[in-house]
């Protein structure tokens, strides 16, 4: 395995800024797999620098479901800026659906924003792919800011029927973000998936940093991309040698 030098000449990691807490079970995925990434390119006891604001969700959760997207978005730019203040380099905000509130993270830093939609792109380019499923919130789902973003970079999403999507949204908020996984929500997932493998999509997108908690990335029927895990190869990309 390559290893990154360590010693005089070697250049400092940087320090990522992460905004979590949405939800806080993902966040330990995004630590993890942070951990696992920096240990991989430095071998034995190294782990990433970071600094993390872990917000309080269930406040959070009530503005999502009355759409008061100006309050969420006031949330996450004064945790984006407690982080710059505390050193961050650069920010990620730990979830997609949050990232509906991007622009108002960006305006209120001078670091760069991590954008998990560019880090989602880039990961199915490399696996040669780009019409793929996309399973997340119904925020995610719905809204154009997610879509939209993709397909500027050459991804045309198909999503799950109205339905699906109903019940996913549910899967995520009621059983995912508590920390419960059931068997019988990962069957329906997985009748999802066939039912858009059968409308054309040659991928699938985990557009929920929670969706890995209760899918195997390396069991799916095709291509995968877990948005949690391409997001953290982004930001230890940067880490280590972003601008």
């Amino acid at each position: 395995m390559h290893r990154r030098p360590v010693g005089p000449g070697a250049a400092p990691m940087k320090t990522l800024g992460l905004i979590g807490g949405i939800s806080a079970e993902s966040t330990t995925v995004y630590y993890q797999n942070l951990t696992r990434l920096v240990r991989a390119r430095l071998g034995g006891l190294h782990s990433c620098e970071l600094v993390l604001w872990s917000v309080d969700f269930a406040p959070l959760a009530e503005l999502q479901a009355r759409e008061d997207w100006d309050a969420t978005g006031a949330i996450l730019a004064e945790a984006a800026r407690r982080l710059e203040q505390a050193g961050a380099r650069a920010i990620l905000i730990c979830a997609n659906t949050m990232h509906l509130n991007a622009p108002q993270v960006e305006a209120a830093v001078s670091v760069p924003l991590i954008h998990i939609a560019d880090a989602t792109a880039a990961a199915l380019k490399t696996l040669g792919v780009s019409r793929p499923l996309l399973l997340a919130t119904r925020f995610t789902m719905e809204k154009a800011f997610y879509r939209d973003r993709l397909a500027a970079l050459g991804v045309s999403v198909l999503t799950p029927s109205e339905r699906d999507r109903a019940r996913l949204h549910a899967i995520i908020y009621d059983e995912l973000c508590q920390g419960v996984v059931l068997a019988d929500s990962r069957v329906a997932v997985m009748d999802m998936i066939e039912r858009g493998r059968a409308a054309g999509a040659d991928s699938i997108v985990f557009g929920c940093t929670e969706i890995g908690l209760l899918l195997d990335v390396d069991a799916m029927p095709l291509p995968t991309v877990d948005t949690a895990i391409a997001h953290a190869e982004a930001a230890v990309d940067f880490a280590f040698g972003g601008s």
